[in-house]
């Protein structure tokens, strides 16, 4: 029951946006992995060396952060266990950031803002219908990537499993690139991050299709869903194609939903409005499930 508390009041608390930089934990992760990959060799084995003191760091800090917290008074232990959850999960802000893309005033400030918030690839030659979709794409994926990945693991294992989930994540977006200088170094992470996101990125897909009762999203997640070379994106995806009716394509890389057209700009203000949705039911939904464990 307390678990689930924690996972209310988190989501609660995510409203309210992130906490300053400088307290922020992921920049945190993100300072040691940046100095990581600058001061080690781009090779397999320093790439794991970095990416395993990292991870034990992690989880050693919030493990002595738990046992701090259950030190005290229960219904401190629910407010400074979620104070400590809610900037490992993040579902306000990304949403602000696929508004940001629909709200832009014309074609070439939505691929900054999709560039500069959503996604890694080069945006200044999408159309404006392959820049709505890349979002539209983007946002679903990393619903189970911010939110329910993170209370999925928090559920299983506490503030130690969601703040080594958390570190994975982040050593994925920073190193899990097939470059010269990241093939070997960033493999660990990025196979750590599949591993890790199997689960929750499938939930995710079902949840998209069940809140909604989709039969569309159902038939496109179960047909599109391994187009993608990620094993777990294509989940979430797959059934946000089938539920909107549209086509989301990655120019030379993926396409989900074949059948249907191509995105529009009142089909991402329709998505996140489907999404928040189905956000709210994770929450529910892992709640649930966490008074029974």
């Amino acid at each position: 029951m307390l678990t689930a508390l924690v996972l209310v009041l988190a989501f609660v608390l995510d409203r309210f946006g992130e906490p300053p930089v400088r307290f922020h934990p992921v920049v945190w992760m993100g300072h040691f992995l940046r100095q990581a990959r600058r001061l080690l060799p781009p090779d397999f084995f320093s790439g794991l060396l970095g990416w395993a003191v990292g991870a034990g760091l992690v989880v050693l800090v919030a493990w002595a952060v738990q046992g701090l917290i259950f030190l005290l008074p229960l219904w401190m232990q629910v407010v400074l266990t979620a104070l400590c959850l809610k900037p490992l999960m993040a579902w306000t802000a990304l949403k602000k950031a696929g508004e940001s893309v629909l709200n832009a005033p014309n074609l070439p400030e939505a691929r900054r803002e999709l560039s500069w918030h959503l996604v890694s690839r080069d945006t200044s030659l999408l159309s404006e219908s392959e820049v709505m979709g890349a979002a539209m794409e983007s946002v679903s994926e990393n619903l189970s990537d911010s939110l329910a990945a993170p209370l999925f693991w928090f559920v299983i294992g506490g503030l130690p499993m969601v703040a080594f989930y958390r570190f994975c994540n982040t050593a994925d977006a920073m190193w899990g690139y097939r470059t010269p200088e990241l093939e070997f170094f960033g493999k660990v992470a990025a196979r750590m991050d599949d591993v890790l996101n199997f689960i929750p990125a499938r939930l995710t897909g079902i949840l998209i299709c069940t809140v909604h009762g989709s039969y569309r999203a159902w038939k496109t997640m179960l047909n599109d869903a391994r187009n993608t070379p990620s094993p777990n994106s294509g989940f979430p995806m797959a059934a946000l194609a089938g539920l909107v009716g549209v086509r989301l394509n990655k120019r030379d890389t993926y396409s989900l939903g074949g059948p249907f057209r191509d995105p529009e700009r009142q089909d991402l203000a329709h998505t996140l409005k489907l999404l928040h949705q189905v956000a709210v039911a994770s929450v529910g939904f892992l709640a649930v499930v966490a008074c029974f464990l």
